[in-house]
């Protein structure tokens, strides 16, 4: 007996976003939309979006994203990452400041580049 099977859709959208001189810019808006494609618009600051983090330092923001991505807890982060949890407290409201080794630590657990803590 045959099944119905998924198939992937076929008009699946994707974002790009670019940066270069405005001459060049204008060019390629204009190719784009010669193409049929539409422009998103502005963008927003994400600390206009995320007032709460106003004042806090973006390696502490970065710290406490890549956290909750990987769906760790700080305790099983620093468990992880052989760092104290109250450590890693500190270190995502900005009372700590990470420093090199220890972002190369936390950054191996996390699976990011430790520049991002920095």
């Amino acid at each position: 007996m045959l099944e119905p099977t998924k198939k992937p859709p076929t008009d699946a959208v994707m974002e790009l976003r670019f940066s270069g001189p405005a001459g060049k810019m204008r060019e390629l808006a204009l190719m784009a939309r010669g193409m049929g494609l539409t422009e998103m618009g502005e963008t927003v600051p994400w600390r206009e979006l995320f007032p709460q983090y106003r004042g806090v330092a973006e390696w502490a923001v970065a710290l406490r994203g890549a956290r909750g991505k990987a769906g760790l807890t700080q305790k099983a982060l620093a468990a992880l990452a052989g760092i104290p949890q109250g450590h890693i407290s500190a270190m995502e409201n900005g009372r700590m400041p990470i420093g090199k080794e220890r972002a190369k630590r936390l950054a191996e657990v996390l699976n990011i580049d430790y520049r991002i803590l920095l």
